[in-house]
């Protein structure tokens, strides 16, 4: 921003530490939003990305990174948040197990609750509805019924302060794209992580659906994935 410029608008982003996650942080960056970065520790098998989307943040320059405890575990329901086998045999049809009840609109609530609190009128999240695992809440019509919920459920639109915009500029892309993009950006996909079930080595298991689709996105965009 040049000396003497008005600051941007704040916007709160899901910042997972993943591709998707950190692209879209550089998209909303890129923009002029000024970023709130909300990380939500939610005792998940792969936590390790909890370290990463530390390292995005920082590496992005957001004004205040939140990492919040919700522990999912506790419902269970997943293979991320359960004792069930992460599958590893190639990317199904339908709902896969990895999928976490109601995870987004969970998500999506907390940083509504922050963007209220701080002034922002805007959230970021990067949903994907082309490559991705089927995930009912990455879908357009989720995303298009949570914004109208946030505008009928907070103080700040009912007294007339400014409504709310879930902003996904990565929906209607692919993996591909997504790498391209943050190439663009000039985004470090070396601090990001993607694997479900990391080895006790640290390294991702590159057979999970989120390794195969991401292995997917950069040998389609001709890349070579920096975090390997």
């Amino acid at each position: 921003m040049s000396e003497g410029a008005a600051p941007g608008p704040l916007a709160v982003v899901l910042l997972s530490g993943g591709l998707d996650s950190t692209t879209v942080a550089a998209i909303a960056r890129a923009q002029g939003f000024r970023l709130l970065a909300l990380t939500i520790d939610y005792n998940q098998r792969h936590r390790i990305e909890l370290d990463h989307a530390a390292k995005v943040a920082a590496a992005i320059g957001v004004e205040r990174h939140i990492v919040l405890p919700l522990d999912l575990r506790g419902f269970g329901g997943s293979a991320l948040t359960d004792d069930i086998a992460v599958p590893k045999d190639g990317v199904q049809p339908g709902i896969p197990v990895t999928y976490v009840p109601a995870r987004n609109t969970i998500f999506l609530s907390v940083a509504l609750g922050w963007a209220e609190a701080a002034g922002a009128r805007d959230l970021f999240i990067g949903v994907n509805a082309l490559d991705y695992s089927g995930y009912p809440d990455c879908r357009p019509a989720f995303i298009a019924a949570f914004e109208a919920m946030a505008n009928v459920a907070t103080r700040s639109v009912d007294e007339g302060d400014g409504g709310f915009t879930v902003h996904t500029p990565l929906a209607a892309m692919t993996k591909a794209d997504i790498v391209r993009e943050a190439g663009v950006l000039g985004v470090d996909l070396g601090l990001t992580w993607s694997c479900y079930d990391p080895g006790a080595d640290g390294r991702p298991c590159g057979e999970c659906d989120s390794c195969r689709l991401r292995a997917k996105g950069f040998a389609e965009a001709g890349v070579v994935d920096p975090a390997l």
